[in-house]
């Protein structure tokens, strides 16, 4: 560890490496952060942030960010825009390639690289993100109270947010390509039992169309279309809701050309202890990237001043095994 960077090294720059990034520096840790876009994440995206403590006059996510970001500076976290190449270890020192070909090193590493949703690739899907379409109704569905939604996908998560979203508004459509649901019986029973879910099976979305900048309706296709009724129809909507599935950033620990096999669950998630150490000693794993039942932009947080604190803890340990 004499030879290092940093103490510790953060990859990613989401709510929860930015508050890991704080919590490290006031800990008197050297802490660099790695984040090839800018410092925010996916909360960048987000309109209004209205369902974090004590934030009630609908912050926006750049707003937000940017104050976690200069709190980070503030307490003396360091940051350099690069991309990440790889990963590795050796004794007790990390070491990372970066996409400029140079490296850092430290002595523990927190993984903040989330999680990114699956999408449907259709036009207007990237248009209208923030502006009607949306992967969290927990985050967005307050927006839609007694509104028409359309929910797309047919596994837990899908399910779980119909359920959701049919308390805010007794018009949720929720469409499947399949003829059954992928969710575990019981809770694709109870959506079907729900009377402010309307179920249509065997249906794909092709398009989401706009007017003023917000989502409008949306072109639906029937997969087994009754006689007489081939064809895209339009169909008009206030937001459309995906839950189609998500794809954790952690090709830097568990692909074919990462050294660290870290332990990770069946969907890709890093699996970790409750002080966010992974199988990995010195490498933690924050926020969306490892397996937790709950993602919000609060446990994303959580999550990182834990690892912050963890990954102190073993630095010391390293330091005093070293003397």
């Amino acid at each position: 560890m004499a030879n290092s960077d940093a103490d510790l090294i953060i990859i990613g720059a989401g709510p929860a490496g930015l508050t890991a990034a704080q919590y490290g520096a006031r800990a008197n840790l050297s802490v660099l952060v790695l984040e090839q876009l800018a410092p925010g994440g996916q909360v960048l995206l987000i309109d209004k942030l209205e369902n974090y403590p004590g934030i009630t006059s609908g912050k926006t996510g750049f707003e937000f960010s940017e104050d976690l970001h200069n709190q980070a500076k503030d307490f003396g976290a360091e940051f350099l825009n690069e991309q990440v190449q790889t990963l590795s270890k050796e004794r007790d020192v990390f070491t990372i390639t970066l996409g400029n070909g140079q490296t850092r090193s430290a002595g523990a590493v927190i993984l903040a690289t989330g999680a990114k949703h699956k999408t449907l690739d259709i036009p207007g899907e990237k248009e209208f993100y923030g502006r009607g379409v949306s992967y969290c109704a927990t985050c967005d569905g307050p927006f839609f109270k007694n509104k028409k939604i359309f929910v797309v996908g047919g596994g837990d998560a899908a399910c779980d947010e119909a359920q959701f979203l049919s308390h805010l508004t007794n018009q949720v459509i929720l469409i499947h390509r399949r003829d059954r649901f992928r969710a575990q019986k019981a809770l694709a029973d109870r959506t079907l039992r729900n009377p402010n879910i309307q179920v249509r099976f065997n249906t794909v979305m092709r398009e989401i169309k706009g007017t003023g900048g917000k989502v409008s309706s949306v072109v639906l296709e029937s997969l087994l279309p009754a006689p007489g009724a081939e064809g895209p129809v339009e169909e008009n909507t206030d937001g459309v809701f995906i839950f189609t599935g998500m794809s954790p950033l952690t090709s830097l620990v568990s692909g074919s050309n990462s050294s660290l096999k870290v332990e990770i669950d069946e969907t890709g998630y890093i699996i970790t202890d409750q002080h966010m150490a992974s199988s990995v000693p010195g490498l933690f794993a924050v926020g969306d990237v490892r397996a937790t039942p709950f993602r919000q932009v609060v446990t994303a947080a959580g999550d990182g001043a834990i690892a912050a604190h963890s990954a102190a803890a073993y630095i010391d340990q390293l330091k005093g095994e070293a003397y």
